[in-house]
């Protein structure tokens, strides 16, 4: 089916070599002298994007704009003017133009800005589709020539790129693919993982990845300084995938200058795997230091009620108990909104630990609760609720004013990632 463009301008005589052109490209191209005649026009026909005259007499450009809104919201509208005034520029993207084209325009111009509108998509689905066979058989012959720790690290965030491509592109062919090889992935690092792991555990392996309990004497402690605040924030259950989405936020306001993966310990439990960052200890060494605070799985009582405490003797076994340190936890809005409240006095302190449980409490509701069952039935929808979540959250609202209140307006600081 053509796309149809509607094209207001009080000299359309003008135009007919340009609407010539399009139509040999396939368009559908309406045209309407004025304001009021467009405006019927669209009210009783079809339309997939407008291109609207900026200068007309009677009913301006902007005018007309105004009413097009008043209408149908989402139409694209392109605006086609002489004038390249500032204030004219901002007025008609305030009154949500979809872009601008300045006279003289050549058709060359216009079919760019109609492919890059009305096409985009559709373009986008068939340059990801063949981008992804082509890539296909690179992964598939990774996956089976039994990669190392180093080469899973770099298949995962493949799978998880090309998942997220996947889903720009809008193919469900394509995404069902991509799920099967996913799936067959997840197969394969489950016997990976089964043959390494008590190797990783026993430090014998010749390529040991850090681990949970190694995680803060590895990566943070060599980068704590006296005087300099750094924080440590733990996203409770936040998959490489949801990261990925939400990263664009936090690229608002810092600079990401390193990204690395690390593995869990087992069960990736919060009972063992958080307990084990904090203490920087495996679970079976927690339980024999500490049997008191320690929590097996028949036992009543929280399972991660002593992470400051656990962290406190880390720091004093690694001999960083003279820095100021802060730990907070986030449960509910609340507790988020205090956290964004008291932001500003975590600068004093040389160490800041921040753990976010909420979308570990978004797991496991979207597999109790009927109504997240339905919000979240995908993975897609699953993502897209983690983006929204985030966007709004206090903690979202926490990190910008922390930016602020540090570097003010200045180039975001810098920040590493650790999954």
């Amino acid at each position: 089916m053509p796309t149809k463009i509607l094209w207001i301008d009080d000299e359309m005589d003008s135009l007919k070599s340009q609407i010539m052109f399009l139509q040999n490209k396939g368009y559908e191209v309406e045209s309407a002298s004025n304001g009021y005649d467009g405006l019927e026009h669209l009210k009783n026909n079809h339309t997939d994007i407008i291109l609207l005259d900026e200068s007309m007499p009677g009913m301006t450009g902007l005018e007309t704009l105004s009413q097009i809104r008043e209408y149908n919201t989402t139409i694209p509208v392109v605006m086609v003017t002489k004038n390249e005034a500032e204030n004219l520029m901002e007025d008609a993207i305030g009154s949500q133009i979809t872009d601008y084209l300045i006279k003289p325009v050549n058709p060359n111009q216009i079919l760019h800005t109609l492919k890059k509108i009305v096409d985009q998509k559709s373009l986008i689905s068939e340059k990801t589709t063949q981008n992804y066979q082509q890539e296909f058989r690179k992964l598939f012959l990774t996956l089976n020539s039994n990669p190392d720790y180093a080469e899973w690290c770099e298949l995962y965030k493949k799978i998880v790129f090309w998942e997220l491509e996947m889903e720009k592109a809008d193919s469900k062919e394509m995404q069902e693919i991509h799920a099967s090889q996913k799936e067959e992935a997840n197969n394969a690092f489950c016997k990976f993982v089964e043959k390494n792991y008590s190797k990783w555990i026993q430090g014998k392996n010749n390529e040991v990845p850090i681990m949970s309990h190694n995680l803060m004497k590895e990566y943070v402690f060599p980068s704590l300084e006296k005087g300099k605040p750094t924080f440590f924030l733990l996203i409770d259950n936040l998959r490489y995938d949801q990261w990925k989405v939400i990263q664009p936020l936090f690229a608002e306001s810092f600079k990401l200058v390193d990204e690395r993966i690390t593995m869990a310990t087992l069960p990736t439990t919060t009972q063992y795997s958080r307990n084990a960052i904090f203490a920087g200890m495996l679970p079976m060494e927690i339980e024999k230091k500490f049997p008191v605070e320690w929590k097996n799985d028949d036992e009543e009582g929280g399972k991660n009620l002593y992470e400051e405490f656990f962290f406190k003797d880390q720091l004093k076994r690694n001999n960083l108990q003279n820095l100021k340190t802060s730990y907070t936890k986030i449960t509910n809005h609340d507790s988020g909104d205090q956290l964004v409240n008291n932001i500003q006095n975590m600068l004093h302190n040389d160490l800041n630990i921040i753990v976010y449980n909420f979308v570990d409490m978004l797991s496991h509701a979207r597999t109790e609760m009927e109504v997240l069952k339905e919000l979240a039935n995908d993975e897609i929808s699953y993502r897209s609720i983690t983006q929204s979540w985030f966007e709004h959250s206090p903690l979202h609202q926490a990190i910008k004013k922390l930016r602020i209140k540090i570097f003010g307006l200045s180039l975001p600081p810098i920040m590493e990632v650790y999954r």
